[in-house]
């Protein structure tokens, strides 16, 4: 049986740019960053939230091969990802305020569900992100 998410991952092209997206906009830390010869394995998380990283991911070799590597950043450019990664936050419209300043281009703004209040971003490789404030009645 199952029992929890421990790594997933998203393809970004240029793992320093990842850096400053994730960690300086976004606001998570690295979990891991190490040179394996043949790939950089370079994981962020929520600060604190022990085992629960995202890979950020270059496509290429070990994982794919070169042909394989080049469409999927063709893809990923054009939004062909659909939703990669969703967060949670305690304050939808303070996120959304502060991301709006630092630039990272916002493809919905704060809109109220049943579930809770959310936004949708973009990371600069193409990739959807969602952040959702969760309403009262919704389990955390």
């Amino acid at each position: 049986m199952l029992n929890s998410i421990n790594i997933t991952h998203i393809w970004v092209f240029d793992q320093n740019e990842a850096l400053e997206f994730y960690v300086g906009k976004l606001g998570l830390e690295v979990s891991g960053d190490m040179d394996l010869g043949e790939m950089r394995w370079l994981t962020v998380r929520v600060p604190g939230q022990v085992g629960r990283d995202i890979l950020l991911e270059r496509p290429g070799p070990p994982s794919v091969d070169p042909d394989a590597a080049a469409r999927i950043r063709e893809l990923i450019s054009k939004g062909a990802s659909g939703f990669t990664a969703g967060f949670t936050t305690s304050n939808c419209q303070a996120v959304y305020e502060d991301l709006k300043a630092k630039g990272v281009e916002i493809t919905q703004e704060p809109v109220t569900h049943f579930y809770g209040t959310d936004i949708g971003i973009r990371d600069p490789f193409g990739n959807h992100l969602r952040i959702v404030q969760l309403a009262e009645n919704m389990p955390r």
